[in-house]
């Protein structure tokens, strides 16, 4: 289990931009998927809280997002298959530490159903004291295209992000959270 602060800047990238910087870093993005969570009034959407769990190849990791004065908390359970497989079928919650903070905030785990996935294909670049992230997304006949820059300080970081859109002449494009852009897709497929 851990718990940490997330923060992170994002944006959107067409899919020419993520091309020229994914060839620039030449790594090669490796593949995962979020099963999203949530109960049926939505509960853990009206707090500004996300669910998910993530299965990269054979692993498998519940995290909630939670937010916080300055980006999110992140609550995580590394899991087995046999748990991953018993939450996404909403048999059984065994995700310790996010069960206790779901029930702090007063949301049944008994009451979550998976809502649906999204893949991604990921490449990770250590970039300027942060990480720096492109991302191709898949969800509901849907692909897009963002970078995310995650690091331990706010202002540093903002600057440090900006400038490196400045460079690569990539103009500001505000970027959703994955999960509120698979929400509101899936609203309609």
């Amino acid at each position: 289990m851990s718990k940490e602060l997330e923060i992170e800047f994002k944006n959107m990238l067409t899919k020419e931009e993520y091309t020229k910087l994914l060839a620039e870093t030449k790594k090669t993005p490796i593949s995962q998927t979020n099963h999203y969570f949530d109960s049926a009034d939505f509960q853990l959407r009206s707090q500004k809280a996300a669910l998910r769990i993530r299965q990269t190849g054979g692993r498998f990791e519940c995290t909630l997002k939670t937010p916080a004065p300055a980006g999110n908390y992140e609550t995580t359970d590394n899991l087995t298959s046999g748990q991953a497989e018993d939450i996404l079928k909403g048999n059984r919650f065994d995700a310790p530490e996010v069960r206790t903070e779901l029930e702090r905030m007063n949301v049944s785990p008994a009451e979550l159903k998976l809502i649906g996935s999204l893949t991604t294909h990921r490449a990770e670049i250590d970039y300027a004291g942060g990480l720096l992230v492109l991302d191709h997304s898949e969800y509901c006949g849907i692909e897009d295209y963002e970078m995310e820059y995650e690091v331990t300080d706010e202002t540093s970081g903002k600057s440090i992000f900006l400038n490196f859109l400045e460079e690569k002449s990539i103009p500001v494009r505000p970027a959703d959270k994955k999960i509120a852009r698979f929400m509101q897709a899936a609203q309609q497929c």
